[in-house]
């Protein structure tokens, strides 16, 4: 198990990430989610205010939320690693109250690497107030070749 050291430098720019995702992972694009920051095992990426995101109701739709999460998770764990070929095992979401429309926040953390990969985002409303969901997931990350 590689420990998460918070003082190192993250393995992938913000820029290089944003790379990654237009060559290898094109429907990322479809969320249009901004890459707000990427650390050594963590990452803040942000849900725009779109309608398309919402369900009836107004409320942001469980969907997005959860691509909202999986791609933080990706980015935080491609941060500490370096890993690109990192692939979601699992994924659990809490959803804890309604998402109102406006932008969501995801602010992801990687508890833990090795072959497998833990990780846990909290989303919360980019306007601030309580968080509307929590995801714990694991990831499996091959060997480099």
């Amino acid at each position: 198990m590689e420990p998460i050291v918070q003082n190192t430098l993250p393995k992938i720019s913000v820029s290089e990430f944003n790379q990654l995702l237009a060559d290898q992972h094109p429907f990322a694009s479809l969320l249009e989610i901004e890459v707000v920051s990427i650390g050594h095992g963590s990452a803040v990426l942000l849900l725009p205010n779109r309608s398309a995101h919402q369900r009836l109701g107004g409320i942001i739709a469980g969907p997005m939320l959860m691509g909202l999460a999986d791609l933080a998770l990706y980015a935080a764990i491609v941060g500490a690693t370096g890993n690109p070929e990192a692939v979601t095992a699992s994924l659990s979401i809490n959803f804890l109250r309604k998402a109102p429309p406006g932008g969501v926040l995801a602010h992801a953390t990687i508890l833990k690497t090795g072959r497998l990969a833990s990780g846990d985002v909290l989303l919360v409303p980019a306007v601030g107030g309580n968080p509307v969901a929590q995801v714990i997931s694991t990831w499996s990350l091959p060997r480099e070749k």
